[in-house]
């Protein structure tokens, strides 16, 4: 009888460690990475995703996916486990509008909010973006509460939401393409906006019954706190200057009156008059910042005190080193440029490890992707050993603008594509384009001054920072490639206009 009871007792020890063996989360290895010290791999957490727009970890060691369409979706770190909590009808989506922001309260036992913002068309003419509040339970989201609405469009509408060591919500507005909205102190758009969880206005905030923390901004895409209560925002600039911002209270960031750094006559007057707040960091030729999140190091600790930056044009991920206050920034690196194509997101765990997303099905793919299995989440953390090619980084250097091919690749390729084919319905061809292959006299005024978004399907920047060098050369490299055969285009010709 003992004999008997100790086979069974056996029997049941077995079973129970293959099931809990088989309960471990196992995932797909496609990568490794060699960091000065320590081997990272990257592994595939989910995949055939629709454009995830927002991933944030949540304390109870579960991943929150919110897609372009609008589904929330869960997974369960632990066992990777997936479950769709809930698809947004009222979403309206159109190239960067859709379901785009999203935050959970990072206390979830005690306060079980999950926070959106996403866009809605509420007629022929106006679009809206909308702030929601929503409750979650171990199925679902429920009792939505409406918090707030701001002005929309089919582009910048910045997206982001982060809660602070404050226990407030901010929510980074976008200028809803029209730059001027930015200094207006009346709109809510080109905002960080911080509001109490209930959605009124917080009393300390800068002015009284206003949400308007800081203002001047065009197009943030990510927006992060630091273990030290910091918070940094990602930046879209125009055609020249990507941005990251430190935010403080009241601050007046310059849109768009200023780009950059305040380096040209009327900027410095702006600045002056205005006390505006410089970024830590900037980018020419720009990259399309999007989401970014702190990491403090564990798990990695190459990237302690570090920014870590999903680009969109770069089709990279940036780790942003900031100096001891966090006040500024020391040195960059670049990891998976055009490996993974576009990223959207990224996000951390409680143990250092880092999630990105990628967005190689959305509105504007670079050429060779989507991948197979896109779009995904990767998760990046410390390997024993390689098991793949192993990736390292370079460092950020500068870039030699001399050829009309490089200036065309940094400056124009991200909307005109680099066949020259654009996006139908947003950015024109260039390929086969009566206007490229018109008199320079008709062309050069297009590059020069741009064209405003009531002339096109999207606005057009001014490239006047480009030297009469760089403006003729890119010029004729557009009219002499696809099949263009259009005259050559001199500097000269340039400085006439």
């Amino acid at each position: 009888m003992k004999n008997y009871a100790k086979l069974i007792y056996g029997l049941l020890t077995a079973l129970c460690f293959t099931a809990c063996n088989q309960s471990k989360l196992q995932l797909q290895t496609i990568d490794n990475v060699q960091l000065e010290k320590n081997l990272l791999k990257v592994e595939v957490l989910d995949k055939d995703l629709d454009v995830p727009w927002d991933i944030c970890y949540a304390d109870d060691h579960s991943l929150f996916i919110a897609e372009q369409g609008g589904a929330v979706s869960r997974i369960d770190l632990a066992t990777g486990k997936k479950k769709q909590l809930f698809k947004i009808a009222e979403v309206w989506r159109k190239r960067t509008a859709g379901l785009l922001g999203m935050v959970v309260h990072p206390k979830i036992k005690e306060n079980p909010y999950l926070f959106v913002n996403y866009t809605v068309k509420k007629d022929s003419l106006l679009i809206i973006n909308r702030l929601v509040r929503y409750e979650i339970t171990a199925d679902t989201l429920k009792n939505p509460k409406v918090l707030l609405e701001v002005g929309g469009y089919t582009a910048h509408n910045g997206s982001r939401l982060a809660i602070g060591p404050d226990q407030k919500l901010y929510w980074a507005t976008g200028d809803a393409y029209f730059g001027e909205k930015a200094q207006d102190a009346k709109s809510l758009n080109g905002k960080i906006l911080r509001i109490n969880i209930d959605g009124s206005v917080p009393s300390d905030n800068p002015s009284p019954n206003s949400y308007v923390w800081a203002s001047g901004f065009r197009n943030m895409q990510g927006l992060t706190f630091s273990e030290k209560g910091l918070l940094y925002t990602s930046e879209h600039g125009d055609a020249i200057e990507d941005e990251i911002n430190l935010i403080q209270k009241g601050k007046n960031y310059g849109w768009p009156a200023i780009e950059g750094k305040e380096d040209l006559p009327a900027e410095e007057a702006f600045a002056l008059k205005h006390q505006t707040t410089p970024p830590i960091k900037s980018w020419t030729p720009v990259i399309a910042p999007a989401g970014i999140a702190y990491h403090n190091g564990k798990g990695i600790p190459e990237w302690a005190n570090s920014l870590l930056l999903t680009t969109l044009k770069g089709k990279s991920l940036r780790v942003i080193k900031l100096s001891d206050d966090g006040r500024s920034t020391k040195g960059e690196e670049i990891f998976f440029e055009k490996h993974y194509g576009r990223l959207r997101d990224v996000c951390t765990d409680k143990d250092g490890a880092v999630y990105l997303a990628t967005s190689n099905q959305d509105w504007n793919p670079s050429p060779g992707f989507p991948l197979p299995g896109d779009d995904k989440i990767l998760k990046i953390s410390k390997a024993d050993k390689a098991t793949h090619k192993v990736l390292s980084a370079k460092k950020m250097e500068s870039i030699d603008l001399v050829s009309g091919k490089t200036l065309y690749q940094q400056y124009c390729a991200s909307c005109h594509k680099e066949d020259g084919t654009g996006v139908v319905g947003t950015f024109p061809a260039l390929a086969g384009s009566a206007k490229v292959k018109a008199s320079p006299e008709m062309l050069i005024p297009i590059l020069l001054n741009g064209i405003a978004k009531e002339q096109a399907g999207a606005a057009m920047p001014a490239f006047n920072f480009l030297s009469n060098e760089e403006a003729a050369a890119v010029l004729t490299y557009i009219r002499q490639n696809w099949g263009n055969k259009a005259s050559t285009i001199t500097p000269s010709q340039i400085k006439k206009q």
